[in-house]
């Protein structure tokens, strides 16, 4: 034993106790004190008590300079508590347990409850304060029966406590998740630049990806290049279509996004009805969006239809074109707030970002907006590598690019991502079937049909994709099982499943190549965000790129019976043809290649009756031209065919990487803090999965003496040997704050390293979330996180098998 003072401690970074009954022990509370990030504890109250009756019985406070000279025991205790204090009872009274939030459901609550209540259905017309979840009360008592559910609160954490996006944000640039791009030449919006935990939580979602479906399903994965020539997105209509509709402040010259514009200034105009009405609105969050209105929305209160129309306008949104945008601009009289004027009448602009391939400029191309093309491009190649095998798939992963007009709300509109597409080619003869459609017909979907937004309406269909496909909600089993297969990738990765919907595409919003569309939508602080796309694009692609260049983009199957037609046929002497009509030969050609079967009949009775047919060429003389029997023979015939040619369909599952990282990243984000009352600063976790965390361990050796050293490596070398990442943090910090910023880093696990590991090799494994600990030896730890991390285990498998660690009193020398 030695003797020591308070300073001494201090450098140990933590919190303690003193007996009365014992001066010279003093119980050393190793693990978490959040509170104190410059520990003086010679000054800090200290309650004594007797060794007998140690939970009651009280003397009046001392510091510790006022106590005698004692010895010290090394005491852990395994709770995560904040405090500038010590404490009068034992550890196992010190902390008590954590009151668990219930489920967020149980917090919902709707902000809209007068009569004007707002309908909402697309993703882009919530305020920032305002998002749609399922309402505990309102739960579907019958998933099978698609029962409806209407979805309206506030943004809200994991736990349930408010979401300040602020703080967030500032949280995760702070940790450096991601931060703006050429942030020291000012930043250009739409561009950012992710840090090392960013990074790893991309990377590991990424994985999980391609495990859940390139694995799973067999998927043939190829990487295609950036650079795409005109005449390709010319062909799949990327360069007449892929627009957004924009119009220009004529004052100022600021470009605004006409739909956000007409839903910024509607939802300015009903936020203003809302205060005249004395109903409470929440406030804008977004500091940035508060410098760029020099006017504020007057608090006017409008007619009952007036806010009837704003509604239905703002639930339809997506479905308006330029146009229609136009004519509610000047109807409703919208101005830009800046300038207090009407901008120009929209006008398409092209998303893609457009270059030169090569020095001369003669070869003009585009950075691809989507890795589809490069896989429809190389079909051929892949059907061969699949030995002509259907069904297949195709799968890419890369970057894309769309110069967004007003690039806002962070990571979920930017100009530059990452997105994972599968294409997956299937027969259309037989319904679009799914062999394994079966293994997922009873996972339960939350539907938004196109059939409930167009009535204006937000009520949800709970249902099975097995009764939503035979129901004819969804169109076919193919379509159905992504559907489901994407749901539970989102479930896999820790996405809160009460805050996800399937929403299906209108109509007149659909993108030019799909005959169907699902969005996977999750709920964030900037409303419902679509992270997924599900399309049917049916044999658009493939078709158009094969009538382009010629190339055989089909599948051609030996038929197990011959099939016999008798149709009219079509002859050409090709010989002849070409000198009677020189350079017009290949259109005339390609006229009578076109004909129908009712036209080969009527054109061969005219061959007979005249010796010739009059054909309608557009384009060619007067339009019509007269082709001898000498040159053409139509005629009557019975043909057989032993194998089938046809075009593929093509269901379209697309991932946007970076709006699903960030939305997981809200959805598993919470308050430590302001759970448990510390009433300190909020500190942030971020419950992440074992599976998909930045990183898995957190090694920490209770203070930077020697003995721990040899400890820390072995523990590293052992987990790098398993591949699981872990980071050692051995700083002058206390153990509690250590532990702190690694929450906000979203580490499941940490091991502590302290004197009895020196002792007997065991160590402490601690849960993120629960901040329960248990103890073994250094083997039986590093297994019990190889399961945490697969996901072979969950903690309370892991509790429930090794020994809780409460606390331990071990003899330390201090000199």
């Amino acid at each position: 034993s030695a003797v020591c003072t308070a300073r001494t401690l201090s450098l140990f970074g933590a919190s303690f106790q003193l007996r009365a009954g014992h001066p010279s022990r003093l119980a050393l509370h190793r693990h978490y004190l959040l509170g104190c990030s410059s520990p003086d504890y010679s000054e800090l109250p200290v309650t004594a008590s007797s060794p007998d009756d140690s939970r009651s019985s009280k003397q009046p406070h001392q510091t510790i300079e006022q106590m005698k000279p004692f010895r010290f025991v090394a005491h852990q205790s395994p709770s995560i508590r904040s405090t500038a204090s010590f404490c009068a009872v034992r550890p196992a009274a010190f902390f008590h347990s954590h009151q668990r939030y219930p489920s967020p459901s149980s917090h919902y609550s709707n902000p809209y409850s007068s009569s004007h209540q707002r309908t909402l259905t697309t993703s882009r017309h919530l305020s920032r304060a305002q998002v749609l979840v399922p309402s505990k009360k309102n739960k579907p008592s019958s998933a099978a029966a698609g029962s409806s559910s209407k979805m309206t609160t506030t943004a809200t954490t994991l736990k349930g406590q408010p979401l300040d996006r602020q703080t967030l944000d500032a949280m995760l640039r702070r940790r450096l998740f991601f931060t703006p791009a050429f942030e020291i030449y000012g930043g250009v919006a739409g561009l950012f630049d992710y840090g090392p935990p960013g990074c790893a939580l991309q990377a590991n979602i990424v994985e999980t990806w391609r495990k859940h479906f390139i694995l799973e399903e067999d998927i043939l994965e190829i990487d295609t290049t950036v650079l795409t020539p005109h005449e390709v997105l010319k062909t799949s209509g990327h360069v007449d279509k892929f627009a957004d509709w924009m119009c220009k402040d004529p004052k100022n010259g600021d470009i605004l996004r006409a739909d956000h514009f007409v839903e910024d200034v509607l939802e300015a105009r009903l936020k203003g009805d809302k205060e005249a009405r004395g109903q409470k609105v929440e406030e804008e969050d977004d500091p940035k969006k508060k410098k760029k209105r020099k006017t504020k929305a007057e608090a006017v209160k409008l007619e009952d239809a007036v806010v009837q129309e704003y509604e239905e306008i703002l639930a339809k949104i997506d479905n308006y074109n330029g146009e229609e945008l136009g004519e509610l601009i000047k109807k409703y009289d919208l101005r830009n707030p800046n300038t207090g004027l009407q901008p120009s009448p929209p006008v398409a602009f092209n998303l893609m970002f457009q270059t030169a391939i090569g020095p001369s400029s003669n070869l003009p191309g585009y950075l691809r907006p989507e890795t589809a093309q490069g896989q429809f491009l190389n079909f051929a190649k892949l059907l061969d590598f699949n030995m002509q095998q259907m069904p297949f798939a195709s799968a890419s992963i890369g970057k894309s690019y769309r110069n967004e007009i007003s690039p806002r709300a962070g990571l979920l509109r930017v100009r530059e991502f990452l997105m994972a597409e599968i294409e997956h080619f299937v027969d259309p003869e037989g319904g679009k079937k799914h062999v394994r459609f079966p293994e997922v017909n009873t996972v339960e979907l939350t539907l938004l049909d196109r059939h409930t937004q167009l009535a204006g309406k937000t009520e949800v269909k709970k249902m099975t994709i097995g009764d939503a496909v035979s129901n004819k909600v969804v169109d076919n089993e193919t379509l159905g099982y992504f559907l489901a297969r994407i749901h539970l990738f989102l479930q896999k990765i820790g996405v809160d499943m009460t805050k996800v919907r399937f929403r299906q595409h209108m109509e007149n919003e659909m993108a030019h190549y799909a005959a169907d569309c699902w969005d996977a939508e999750l709920l964030t602080s900037s409303g419902w965000i679509e992270c997924v796309g599900c399309a049917d694009r049916s044999a658009y692609d493939l078709s158009v790129h094969a009538k382009k260049t010629g190339a055989p983009l089909v599948v051609r199957e030996r038929l197990d019976e011959p099939l016999v037609f008798e149709e009219w046929q079509v002859e050409i002497d090709k010989k002849k043809f070409g000198p009677q009509f020189k350079k017009d030969g290949k259109t005339v050609e390609a006229a009578l290649e076109g004909t129908t079967q009712e036209q080969r009949e009527k054109l061969a009775k005219q061959l007979t009756d005249n010796g010739e047919l009059d054909l309608e060429v557009a384009g060619v003389g007067s339009g019509t031209v007269k082709v001898s029997k000498d040159l053409v023979k139509i005629e009557f015939r019975k043909r057989v065919e032993n194998t089938r040619e046809f075009t593929p369909n093509v269901i379209e599952p697309s991932f946007g990487i970076g709006r699903i990282l960030y939305s997981l990243i809200e959805h598993v984000y919470w308050n430590r803090a302001t759970e448990d009352g510390a009433g300190d600063e909020a500190r942030g976790v971020l419950s992440f999965p074992p599976t998909v965390a930045p990183t898995k361990v957190l090694i920490v050796p209770l203070s930077a003496n020697k003995q721990f050293q040899p400890f820390v490596s072995k523990i590293s070398q052992k987990l790098r040997k398993y591949g699981i990442s872990a980071r050692v943090d051995s700083s002058s910090a206390t153990i509690g704050k250590r532990y702190s910023r690694n929450d906000e880093l979203g580490t499941p696990l940490g091991i502590t390293i302290d004197f009895q590991t020196v002792q007997d090799s065991t160590i402490t494994l601690r849960d993120r979330d629960s901040t329960k600990q248990v103890r073994a030896d250094e083997d039986t730890i590093i297994a019990a996180i190889q399961s945490l991390v697969t996901g072979a285990k969950e903690w309370k498998d892991v509790a429930a098998e090794l020994p809780t660690f409460e606390s331990q009193e071990v003899d330390v020398t201090v000199r």
